[in-house]
C-alpha cells in the first residue's frame, strides 16, 4: 500500500466502506494515470464535471491568466469583477432571453439551496414539490428533496412542506397547487439511473405551474454544459424554466454552481431582508474564468454536434447477454446489468483492466457512462471492449 493510500484511508473522511481508493497521479484528456504509470480510461468525468476532458489547454490558460490578474477579492456581489460579469452575460445569451440574471455559488447543492429560498421568497409560499428518485444535493434543504428515504435516515427532522411526484406520471400533477412555491425537476434524472423526461409530461408540468403560479425549476447540474447533446437539456425539450440550476460541468473542472432567473424574480433577494442570499466564495473569479472558457469551447466547436453519433456508437457496441438495457440521452447513459453485487464486481474488474465507471445512488443495478464529451471514436471502442470483457 502506497503511503498516500494509507494516509487517504487514515485522514480523509470516508462516506462508504468500499471507496475505489484508486491513486491518481495526473490526468489528461480522457485518461487518468496512477503513480506507476497505469492508464485508466475515464468513463465518469468526475461525475459529469470534466466535460471537456482533463487538463483542457484553453481552460488551463484562462485559469492561469486569471490567477495572474487576481483571485479572491471580497464577498460576492459587491465588487464589479470582469470574469463574473463576462460569464453571467454569456450565460444569458446562451440560455434564454428570460433568464437575465445569474447568482453564482460554489456547488450544485448550494445553488439548489439558493433556488429554494428564492422560490419561497418570490411566491410567499412554503411548499416545494420534487420528484421521487431525484437527487439535488446533500445539504440539509437539498436532502429534504432527495428521492430516497434511505439517504435521509439519521438526519431528521428535515424541511416540512415537501411533496413528491412520480417522474413522468401525469396523474401526479394535481399535487401541484396554489400553495406550491416551486417544482424542482431534472430534465433527465441522473441518480435514478438516467431517465429522460417525457416531453409531453414536461409540457403538462409547465402548464400546471403556469395555472397555479408555481415556479418551474430545472436542475441541470448533471445535464448542463452539453452533456445531453444540446448546450442545456431544456433547449432540446423547448420548455423554459423559471429558475435554471447549474454546476458540475459548468466549472470546467473548477468548483462552481449557479441559479438563473428573470430579474423580477431575482430582485427579491435585495430586500426584506437585505442580503437575502450571500456566499463568500461563490463566483470565484478563477472558477468563472474556467467556466467561460468551457462555454466558449462548446459554443464555437463541433463537440455538441458529435454527441449523437457518439451516443449511437456506445449503444451499438454495448450488446451482450448480460446487458439488459442502455438508456439515457447524449453522453449520460446507464448500462443496466441487474444487481448491485454484480455492478460492484464489474466496476472492480474494470479498474483492474484500466477503466473507471461507477453506479447510481437510486439505481444500484446499472453502471454509469458519462465520459468527457471529447472522447474519441477509438476511445469509445476501447471503453466498450473493456466493459464487455469485464462482464
Amino acid at each position: 500500500m502506497s503511503s498516500y493510500r494509507r494516509l487517504f484511508l487514515e485522514h480523509l473522511a470516508q462516506t462508504s466502506d468500499f471507496p475505489m481508493a484508486v491513486e491518481i497521479a495526473r490526468a489528461e484528456g480522457c485518461y487518468m494515470y496512477g503513480p506507476d504509470g497505469k492508464k485508466y480510461l475515464d468513463l465518469i468525468a468526475g461525475i459529469s464535471v470534466s466535460n471537456l476532458g482533463h487538463g483542457n489547454p484553453a481552460i488551463k490558460k484562462a485559469i492561469k491568466e486569471q490567477v495572474d490578474t487576481n483571485m479572491h477579492l471580497m464577498v460576492y456581489g459587491e465588487f464589479v469583477q470582469a470574469s463574473q460579469v463576462k460569464l453571467a452575460t454569456a450565460l444569458h445569451k446562451a440560455t434564454h432571453p428570460t433568464l437575465t440574471q445569474t447568482y453564482f455559488t460554489n456547488s450544485g447543492s448550494e445553488a439548489i439551496e439558493g433556488a429554494m429560498k428564492l422560490a419561497k421568497r418570490f411566491t410567499g409560499r412554503a411548499e416545494i414539490a420534487c420528484m421521487h428518485n431525484a437527487y439535488h444535493g446533500s445539504t440539509h434543504g437539498a436532502l429534504s428533496m432527495i428521492g430516497g428515504s434511505e439517504m435521509q435516515k439519521g438526519f431528521h427532522p428535515l424541511l416540512p412542506g415537501i411533496n413528491r411526484l412520480h417522474f413522468n406520471r401525469f396523474d401526479d400533477l394535481h399535487l401541484i397547487t396554489h400553495a406550491t412555491a416551486a417544482v424542482f425537476v431534472e430534465p433527465v434524472q441522473g441518480e435514478a439511473g438516467v431517465r429522460p423526461a417525457n416531453p409531453f409530461w414536461l409540457e403538462a408540468l409547465r402548464k400546471k405551474c403556469d395555472e397555479t403560479g408555481t415556479l418551474l425549476v430545472f436542475d441541470e447540474i448533471q445535464t448542463g454544459y452539453g452533456r445531453t447533446g444540446t448546450l442545456f437539456a431544456f433547449q432540446e425539450y423547448g420548455i423554459i424554466p423559471d429558475i435554471l440550476v447549474l454546476a458540475k460541468g459548468m466549472g470546467g473542472g473548477m468548483p462552481l454552481g449557479a441559479f438563473m432567473a428573470r430579474s423580477e424574480i431575482m430582485d427579491c433577494l435585495r430586500r426584506d431582508p437585505i442580503l437575502g442570499h450571500i456566499t463568500t466564495f461563490g463566483g470565484h473569479p478563477v472558477s468563472c474564468a474556467a467556466s467561460l472558457a468551457a462555454l466558449e469551447i462548446l459554443l464555437h466547436s463541433d463537440i455538441l454536434q458529435q454527441i449523437p453519433a457518439k451516443e449511437e456508437l456506445f449503444r451499438s457496441l454495448l450488446v451482450h447477454e448480460k446487458i439488459l438495457e442502455v438508456r439515457g440521452k447524449g453522453l449520460i447513459l446507464a448500462m443496466e446489468i441487474g444487481s448491485f453485487d454484480y455492478v460492484q464486481e464489474v466496476i472492480h474488474r474494470c479498474i483492474e483492466a484500466g477503466l473507471i465507471s461507477d453506479w447510481f445512488l437510486f439505481c444500484d443495478s446499472a453502471l454509469r457512462i458519462a465520459p468527457p464529451l471529447t472522447i474519441t471514436e477509438e476511445e469509445i471502442k476501447e471503453a466498450c471492449s473493456i466493459l464487455i470483457q469485464c462482464l
